[in-house]
């Protein structure tokens, strides 16, 4: 049977461990923190996503976790609507509503999904190397060797820069983020909205509960050391409403705060018998909303080509034909429209904001196919997955223990 390691407990870490625990591959999930779950806020789940997750035996779980968005659209700085969507037409179009979501409520769904003894929190990863027909992972705790090593450790991740060391650093992209999840507002419905100033944005969107997901973006220097809520304050709290509102309903310190950066793009997404999903190998502008998403559809494709064909080797570049050229058209794209939401030019701004009303709602949903239509590969149909309050009988090792290698190349360690 052969053995992966997974390197990284987020959304697409978790998601490629229970994709290839389904076709029948042992599993070790190597998370750096001390436990499996997400510093986050919200995210939205379109079409692709939810289908990524259906491959998985999750769409159900993940469901009765979300809220739907009914409606949305843009407005400008003085909250005049420059256009408006009807999210139901995402529905009609693509066959599943846009959905929205806590980061950590779903990491908990993922994890419920893999038996607990697949995952080894405290695992931070040291070091990467090939070994023959596999590669060798050290971490805290000692080494393994395994027949895959996945690297779904972020932007900054171990994986990439070991086995790519010829790969360019992650660049500024330019913009700081803010993201916030408020208190329960009792009688504000799920519309949600997106605010375009001058070289600022801010969004919302309804979650369960009565609790609101809270974006937004702004043109500013790299690595600014303000009070994540005091700058949110700072910047938003006089635009239209309902902004006021929604930053009022936050609780103290519950502001997270993060410069955004973009991987520069890879020749390869596969060096040997390593390869790289989510943000290790595509982090883009969140202007779309196609990070989880994204890494959601690497898992479950990565999945499909190891069981499509027994040579692994053959498998990986099927992946990556299929992933990197996808992604990077992603990649730019949420890059142009993140550009656009953050003119900060007067008239280039103005300019942004005619051509917004001028161009029909239906037309911009149907430029979005491309990304919405995607179909997954398929996968098995699994066995009865764990339950959130089921208890999980021990299963078998992923990778084997390995001593130290004579002569191992040198790494950052």
């Amino acid at each position: 049977m052969p053995a992966a390691v997974v390197v990284g407990g987020g959304i697409g870490g978790l998601a490629a461990a229970i994709a290839l625990h389904r076709i029948g591959w042992r599993v070790t999930v190597l998370e750096r923190a001390g436990e499996f779950g997400e510093i986050g806020a919200g995210l939205a789940l379109w079409p692709n996503a939810t289908r990524a997750l259906a491959a998985l035996g999750l769409a159900e779980r993940v469901r009765a976790i979300a809220a739907v968005e009914t409606a949305g659209g843009v407005r400008d700085r003085a909250g005049r609507w420059l256009f408006r969507t009807d999210n139901s037409d995402v529905a009609r179009r693509h066959g599943r509503p846009l959905l929205m979501v806590h980061r950590a409520e779903l990491v908990r769904v993922l994890v419920a999904a893999l038996p607990a003894d697949l995952l080894r929190p405290g695992g931070e990863v040291r070091a990467v190397w090939p070994d023959g027909d596999g590669a060798v992972v050290e971490h805290r705790d000692g080494r393994v060797r395994a027949d895959l090593v996945v690297g779904a450790d972020g932007i900054r991740s171990r994986v990439r820069r070991q086995c790519w060391p010829e790969a360019r650093p992650p660049r500024y992209a330019g913009c700081t983020a803010w993201r916030a999840v408020t208190e329960p507002l009792d009688g504000r419905g799920a519309e949600g909205a997106l605010f375009w100033g001058r070289g600022e944005r801010f969004g919302f969107a309804a979650l369960p509960g009565g609790r609101f997901y809270c974006f937004a973006a702004a043109r500013a220097p790299e690595g600014g050391e303000e009070d994540a809520s005091a700058g949110f304050a700072r910047r938003f709290g006089g635009w239209p409403d309902p902004v006021p509102e929604l930053l009022a309903a936050v609780p103290e310190g519950a502001v997270l705060r993060h410069d955004v950066y973009a991987v520069p793009p890879l020749a390869s997404y596969v060096r040997g018998r390593a390869v790289l999903l989510g943000d290790a190998a595509h982090a883009m502008d969140p202007a779309l909303g196609q990070g989880a998403g994204t890494a959601l559809e690497d898992a479950v494709t990565l999945a499909a080509c190891l069981r499509a064909d027994p040579d692994v080797d053959v498998a990986l570049a099927r992946y990556d034909r299929a992933r990197r050229p996808r992604t990077r058209a992603i990649v730019r794209r949420s890059a142009r429209m993140g550009a656009a939401s953050l003119v900060a030019w007067p008239p280039g701004a103005w300019s942004r904001n005619l051509l917004a009303r001028l161009v029909p709602p239906g037309l911009l949903l149907r430029s979005m196919d491309p990304v919405l239509g995607w179909t997954p590969p398929e996968l098995p149909e699994p066995a009865e997955l764990p339950g959130p309050a089921e208890r999980v009988e021990p299963a078998e090792r992923a990778a084997e223990a390995v001593p130290a290698p004579g002569g191992r190349p040198g790494g950052d360690a």
